[in-house]
C-alpha cells in the first residue's frame, strides 16, 4: 500500500494558506495566522500470531486564529475547499466578536519572525506494505513469547508508518513548511508465576526506518522485561534513593518544564513564580533546548507563533535562566517569547554523567523505578506524589521487583536532591532523558 509524497504537497498546502489568509483579510480581520495539515499513516497489528487489525488513516484540514482589535477567534475545519474557507473564516470572525478584549492578543512581533527555514532531516518515508508489516510484527511477537516459558499470552505488536506535511502562515508575510514521518515497532507481552500475572513492553521508534531497532530485539526486550517483573512485591516505607529509568525519567523533568511554562507562570498556578535567577534544581543538570538536531522529534525552526527557535539553557547548573514562553504568555508577564509556541525543541537533560551500573553503587540500598502511574502532581505547591514499580535494589545490585508503591517528594526538594546522572539517553520524544538518581524521596509500601 503506497502513501502520498507528503513533501510534494508543500506548495499546494502553501497556496491554501494564502488563499485562507487572504480570505481573512477580506472578512475584516486586523491580523490571522493558519496551520494546514495534512497527514497519511498505516498500522498492522498481529496477536498470538494471527493478523487483528489493519488500519490506514488520512488526514487533512486547518485551524485560523483572527485578530479583530484586541479580539480573537479561532475555528477549524477538516475540509480545505473554497466554500469551507470562506465559513471557517466566517466563524472565526464571528467568535471574534464575542470575546474580550486583551492586548495581549495579537501576532508575534515580526523582527521575532524565523528567517530561514532549513530541513532538519526529519522526513524518510517508509514504504512498507501491510503483508511485510505483518511479517515484521509476526516475528517481533514471536521473538517476546520466546524469552521464557511463564509467558503466556500477549497484547499484541504492531508496526507503525506516518508521514505529514504542516504550513503555518500569518498576515505578517510569513510562512513556513515542514514534513516529517515517524515509524515504530513494539510488543507487549503477559507472563504468570505463582504469585500473579505481570506485563510489560518495548518499543523503537525513530523518523528513519532503518534506524529502527530489529524486529526480534524489541521483542525479546519486551519479554525481558516482563519476566523480570514476576515474583514482584511491596516493600516496607521509607526514606531511600530513587532512580528513575529513562523511559520515565523524561516524564519526571516534563513537571518541571510545566512548572516552568509561561501559561503556569502568569496565572500564578506555578510553585516557580518568580524564581527565574534562582536555584531550581541540583547544580549537577541543565536543561538545554536544541531545535536543530537533525531528525529529532520536535526539532524546528520556527514555532506556533511563526517565531524563530534557538539552542538555548532553561535551566543551567541547576539555576532557571528563563521560562518557556509563547507570544501570549511572554506579554502577559512583560517578557519576550522564547520561541516555544507549542512546547519544547528537543530538550536535553545535560550533567556530571556515569553509568547505570555506578548510579546503582552510589545509590547502594533503593528502588530503581521503570513505571509510574496515577496523576499526583501538583505544580502550584510542588507536591508530588504517584504510582510506581521497579526493583528494589540492595548494596547496589537489582534484588527483586518491586509493585504497588508510591514515590512522593516535594518537587522542591526532588530537583535540587538529584546527585546524578546517567549515560543511557532515551531519544524517543522532545525530552531526551537518561537515568536520574534523586537522593531521597518518600517510598510508600507495606
Amino acid at each position: 500500500m503506497s502513501m502520498r509524497d507528503m513533501q510534494a504537497r508543500e506548495g499546494e498546502l502553501t497556496e491554501t494558506v494564502s488563499q485562507i489568509l487572504a480570505e481573512a483579510r477580506k472578512q475584516g480581520a486586523d491580523g490571522a495566522e493558519v496551520g494546514v495539515s495534512e497527514s497519511v499513516g498505516l498500522e498492522v497489528a498481529v496477536r498470538k500470531g494471527e493478523l487483528e487489525t489493519v488500519e490506514f488513516n488520512q488526514d487533512r484540514g486547518f485551524g485560523i486564529t483572527v485578530y479583530v482589535g484586541s479580539r480573537k477567534g479561532y475555528a477549524s475545519t477538516s475540509d480545505n475547499g473554497t466554500e469551507a474557507i470562506e465559513n471557517t473564516v466566517k466563524a472565526a470572525v464571528n467568535i471574534a466578536t464575542y470575546t474580550q478584549d486583551d492586548d495581549c492578543n495579537g501576532l508575534a512581533d515580526p523582527e521575532l519572525m524565523a528567517t530561514s527555514v532549513v530541513d532538519l532531516g526529519l522526513y524518510h518515508p517508509w514504504d512498507v506494505e501491510v503483508d511485510a508489516a505483518e511479517a515484521i510484527a509476526a516475528t517481533c511477537e514471536a521473538a517476546a513469547l520466546d524469552v521464557d516459558g511463564r509467558i503466556e499470552n500477549s497484547d499484541g505488536a504492531e508496526v507503525s508508518t506516518s508521514r505529514g506535511c504542516t504550513v503555518y502562515g500569518n498576515s505578517h508575510g510569513f510562512v513556513g513548511a515542514y514534513s516529517g514521518t515517524v515509524h515504530a515497532i513494539q510488543a507487549i507481552v503477559i507472563a504468570r508465576d505463582d504469585k500473579g500475572m505481570q506485563r510489560d513492553y518495548w518499543y523503537t521508534m525513530s523518523r528513519q526506518s532503518d534506524l529502527l531497532e530489529a524486529a526480534e530485539a524489541v521483542g525479546q526486550r519486551a519479554g525481558e522485561r516482563t519476566v523480570a517483573r514476576l515474583g514482584a512485591s511491596k516493600i516496607e516505607t521509607g526514606e531511600m534513593p530513587v532512580l528513575f529509568a529513562p523511559e520515565v525519567a523524561s516524564g519526571l523533568i516534563g513537571h518541571l518544564v510545566g512548572a516552568i511554562s509561561g501559561g503556569a507562570i502568569y496565572r500564578k498556578a506555578s510553585y516557580l513564580v518568580d524564581h527565574v535567577g534562582e536555584k531550581v534544581a541540583s547544580d549537577h543538570i541543565s536543561l538545554v533546548e536544541n531545535p536543530f538536531i537533525p531528525g529529532g522529534y520536535a526539532s524546528r525552526c520556527f514555532d506556533g507563533d511563526g517565531v524563530a527557535t534557538s539552542a538555548k539553557p532553561f535551566v543551567k547548573a541547576g539555576v532557571l535562566e528563563s521560562y518557556v514562553l509563547s507570544t501570549y504568555s511572554a506579554r502577559k508577564l512583560g517578557m519576550t517569547s522564547t520561541g516555544n509556541a507549542g512546547g519544547v525543541h528537543n530538550l536535553l537533560v545535560e550533567g556530571r554523567t556515569r553509568t547505570v551500573e555506578e548510579l546503582l553503587s552510589e545509590m547502594g540500598d533503593g528502588l530503581l523505578v521503570t513505571s509510574l502511574m496515577g496523576q499526583g502532581v501538583n505544580i502550584v505547591n510542588g507536591d508530588y506524589s504517584r504510582g510506581a514499580s521497579g526493583f528494589r535494589v540492595k548494596n547496589g545490585q537489582i534484588d527483586h521487583a518491586v509493585d504497588e508503591v508510591t514515590v512522593a517528594a516535594n518537587m522542591k526538594d526532588l530537583f535540587n536532591n538529584i546527585v546524578g546522572i546517567g549515560d543511557d539517553v532515551d531519544v524517543r520524544g522532545s525530552i531526551q532523558a537518561p537515568s536520574i538518581l534523586v537522593a531521597s524521596m518518600t517510598v510508600g509500601g507495606s
